[in-house]
């Protein structure tokens, strides 16, 4: 098992807002004719004692920290924290508890793969951080184009929306992005729903990551990928929701819009605020159905354009928002009532090739332990061999 460092020890419990004495009532920590309980905690934080592992699990219950940030060589930089760039009426209370658990999660396991990369001397990523909002939309949309790669017409080409992101993944975690699919803390009870969480980027120039809720229409998992990769390319670390009038949100919107709608484009549909909501909602669907993109987004564009109302718009998210939903349940019922993926095959789906292959290449090279790979990969680690069976160890290059 790998060495724990103590000052992480000692971060995760006062990040967790406990003093020693309340950490040792949390931990069940007793006393002995050796040592008393307290001494116990100051010992571990020393590095005088190394915890067990079962102490780790506590310590990661009670301090509310992924086990696998318990792992980290250092204390992670202030600096690469999240900005909440959410409408504050947008942030419900119960949804902000998970996401802010979610977030750490994945802090945790991006700074793990930062480690590998940079233990591998991988090169800084030249496109992290290099436009700001002073460039505009359309410099940035165009070099993302140029570094990814990404083409609208092979976009529009995919079969189905779902095969139109896989396209749009690939493409973005071959230049060094990591994207993954997150929406709960490993089970349904844990979802969040996309209207407060959207998705969040961490601007890293090693281990960029990029985080879309899965809980969201899958129209608008492509919508929400470009929107936080252009969070990478302003080097703006934050978590996104739905609708926000941030400046930087609604910036990474039109980048967004420009890769999916060509200017003019929304001129085909023949909207304007006099249209009756119902023709419009047609028109918009099926507008939206041909080029692999939400109904919410050709309504914004809309909006934006003047073209409907603040009203118009909303009822049409409202409704585009409830179809979705009805769709999702009806999905779980034919799900339950039907043998659908392996276990493995959901979990790689989530997690994406660019993290299978760095943790497959790391194990494979030896200077990554099942034990710490398993808490990457958030599974146990009897899982890790099958979930990698089918993954070849390569990846990004060192």
């Amino acid at each position: 098992m790998p060495d724990v460092n103590p000052d992480i020890l000692v971060w995760a419990r006062e990040t967790a807002g406990l003093t020693s004495e309340e950490a040792v009532k949390r931990l069940g920590l007793n006393s002995n004719k050796n040592m008393s309980a307290a001494e116990k905690l100051a010992a571990y934080e020393k590095g005088v004692l190394s915890p067990s592992r079962p102490l780790l699990l506590k310590m990661s219950q009670q301090y509310r920290r992924p086990l696998v940030a318990f792992y980290m060589k250092d204390r992670p930089a202030q600096g690469t924290r999240p900005e909440d760039f959410r409408n504050i009426p947008d942030r419900d209370p119960s949804s902000d508890i998970l996401i802010s658990v979610l977030v750490r999660n994945v802090r945790a396991r991006q700074s793990a793969v930062r480690e590998i990369l940079v233990d591998e001397e991988s090169a800084p990523l030249e496109f992290v951080a290099s436009k700001s909002i002073k460039d505009g939309p359309d410099a940035v949309i165009k070099n993302i184009i140029e570094v990814t790669g990404i083409k609208r017409e092979e976009f529009r080409a995919k079969a189905t929306p779902e095969l139109a992101f896989a396209y749009l993944r690939a493409k973005i975690e071959a230049v060094g992005v990591f994207v993954l699919l997150i929406g709960n803390l490993g089970s349904h009870h844990t979802a969040i729903d996309a209207e407060s969480f959207r998705g969040f980027a961490l601007a890293d120039k090693i281990a960029p990551f990029v985080v879309v809720n899965d809980q969201d229409a899958r129209t608008a998992w492509s919508f929400t990928l470009l929107h936080e990769l252009a969070h990478i390319w302003l080097g703006a670390s934050g978590i996104s929701g739905k609708v926000s009038d941030v400046e930087t949100e609604k910036f990474c919107n039109t980048v967004a819009n420009l890769f999916f709608l060509s200017d003019g484009e929304l001129d085909e549909l023949k909207i304007t605020k006099n249209t009756s909501l119902q023709e419009a909602i047609s028109a918009i669907a099926e507008f939206a159905r041909k080029r692999h993109v939400s109904g919410s987004m050709v309504a914004y564009g809309l909006l934006r354009k003047g073209r409907i109302t603040v009203e118009t718009w909303r009822a049409i998210t409202h409704f585009f928002a409830a179809q979705w939903r009805k769709s999702r349940d009806d999905q779980k019922q034919r799900d339950q009532d039907s043998t659908g993926p392996s276990y493995y095959v959901v979990r790689r789906h989530r997690l994406g090739r660019a993290l299978m292959h760095t943790v497959s290449r790391a194990l494979g090279e030896g200077t990554l332990s099942h034990t710490r790979a398993s808490q990457i990969l958030g599974v146990k680690p009897r899982s890790v061999s099958p979930l990698l069976n089918d993954e070849p160890m390569n990846g990004r290059a060192a």
